[in-house]
């Protein structure tokens, strides 16, 4: 019996383009599916950004005219293999030679042509799949298409799975363009199928298409039931709740590691986990602090936007600062943080660090000399910062919502049990709270140390959640 064939299908992917955490998912889950013994694809827009910094190793596959309503679109088809990994590109100037996610019905135009298009090219490709495991809303109309457009018998083989990273982006469209772009039959514009508060919504044709659904945390797939988390989906999701599988990401464990990281100062294992101390002065000199002080580092790395609880720390951070300890904060998004934070910077020098913006090798020497990292969430559904930190033996203090709950055990003074801390309200007394119980530990060098062995013993690769995907991916077919 030949190997199970998985084409991933995402607007983004490592090594070659991220903005958010799903192009970690991509760039980490196909090889880790190979060596667990299936053969592994993945599919993308060729993105600007791609195109100029890969052209010398992308091999042209085909051109083709392919519909997008009563519209005729052009459709490049590319392919390279990095890693073992099988990788398709979709061309078409209009759609990919721009930002990545255009915004608006802009975007939603964007993407639904992505979906025509990647259906269209396995008529090109000799990576026949068995399951396209979709990604988003980007990809939400796949499965509706492969399902009413697509039963001729070279598709009607394959199976999908449908996995949701961010109920907030959901795809939203007024039904008649909708139509227009994918020749949607009227008959599908109620409830039952892809009509959601009176437009026609992409994730909601996932939801109800796919063969199978999962999300990144099984704390977060129990979260989705309830109203608040779902952002309206809470009908289908409950409908559908039996065939709803929670699934924890991980990490890339070749590209967080202590020991061999190229960013750090100085390389640590649990074993020589005192070295830390290295990188955590250079960190302080990094950032303006006093190399020698044994001050307590809080960070940061994060997108400046509500959900990750930033309002939570604009209430608390000057109250925090007047004790002792330091405060790094790595990230870009909302204007109004981005003031906030340059203020914190400017009144408190030497105590506070600021960086707006994102740069990659300055976020490993945060994780690697920072003692804790503060995730206060409004909602999350998995989290990769969390499972870096511990990587790099920095507790996190995580509020207790989605992903948080599933890979962060809070300390326990009596049976020494935990690797990180943690709060349940989202209120910024109950954060301080949990900050300055980390502080106490802080002091206590035994009780940090065993922490510290503790976050860097758990398992937080992607080899762990591949083997789950990899058996939902043989249930489809049991």
């Amino acid at each position: 019996m030949r190997n199970m064939r998985i084409m991933l299908v995402a607007s983004e992917g490592m090594p070659f383009i991220k903005t958010g955490g799903l192009a970690d998912v991509i760039g980490s889950l196909p090889k880790e599916l190979i060596a667990l013994g299936a053969e592994a694809a993945v599919i993308m827009p060729l993105h600007a950004k791609v195109k100029s910094e890969w052209s010398d190793k992308l091999e042209f596959i085909a051109d083709a005219w392919i519909g997008l309503g009563w519209k005729t679109k052009y459709m490049g088809l590319f392919h390279l293999e990095q890693d073992g990994v099988q990788y398709y590109f979709i061309d078409n100037e209009e759609y990919f030679g721009g930002p990545v996610y255009k915004g608006g019905v802009a975007e939603v135009e964007q993407y639904a042509y992505f979906c025509r298009a990647v259906l269209s090219s396995l008529n090109y490709i000799t990576f026949k799949p068995d399951i396209l495991h979709c990604n988003d809303y980007h990809t939400g109309m796949i499965p509706m298409l492969l399902k009413t457009q697509y039963q001729n018998a070279e598709f009607a083989y394959i199976k999908t799975m449908y996995t949701i990273h961010n109920m907030q982006f959901q795809g939203k469209i007024d039904f008649k363009s909708m139509q227009e772009l994918l020749s949607i039959p009227s008959m599908y514009n109620t409830p039952e199928f892809i009509e959601a508060h009176d437009d026609a919504n992409m994730m909601k044709a996932a939801l109800v298409f796919s063969d199978l659904i999962t999300t990144v945390s099984p704390n977060y797939a129990n979260e989705l039931t309830n109203a608040y988390f779902a952002m309206g989906m809470e009908g289908i999701i409950n409908a559908r709740r039996h065939q709803l599988i929670g699934i924890v990401n991980g990490i890339d464990y070749d590209e967080f590691d202590p020991a061999k990281d190229p960013t750090l100062a100085k390389h640590y294992t649990i074993k020589t986990i005192e070295n830390k101390l290295e990188d955590k002065k250079a960190l302080c000199q990094e950032f303006g602090f006093d190399p020698e002080s044994d001050a307590p580092i809080i960070s940061m790395v994060t997108r400046m936007t509500k959900q990750k609880g930033l309002d939570l720390v604009m209430y608390a951070l000057e109250e925090l600062l007047q004790s002792n300890v330091r405060f790094i904060m790595l990230g870009s998004g909302d204007f109004r943080y981005h003031e906030f934070f340059n203020y914190i910077a400017g009144k408190y020098p030497g105590t506070a660090g600021i960086y707006i913006g994102y740069d990659e090798d300055k976020a490993h020497r945060i994780y690697a000399g920072s003692d804790f990292f503060l995730m206060p969430s409004l909602f999350e559904p998995c989290g990769l910062s969390q499972m870096i930190s511990q990587r790099y033996g920095t507790l996190p203090i995580v509020r207790e919502t989605g992903g948080l709950v599933d890979t962060v055990i809070p300390y326990n003074k009596f049976t020494g049990e935990g690797d990180g801390f943690s709060f349940k309200g989202f209120n910024a007394h109950e954060m301080l709270g949990s900050i300055y119980y980390a502080l106490e530990v802080y002091y206590d060098k035994d009780a940090l140390k065993l922490l510290q062995e503790n976050a860097m013993l758990k398992d937080n690769s992607f080899h762990r959640s591949a083997e789950e995907y990899m058996k939902h991916y043989g249930g489809l077919y049991g």
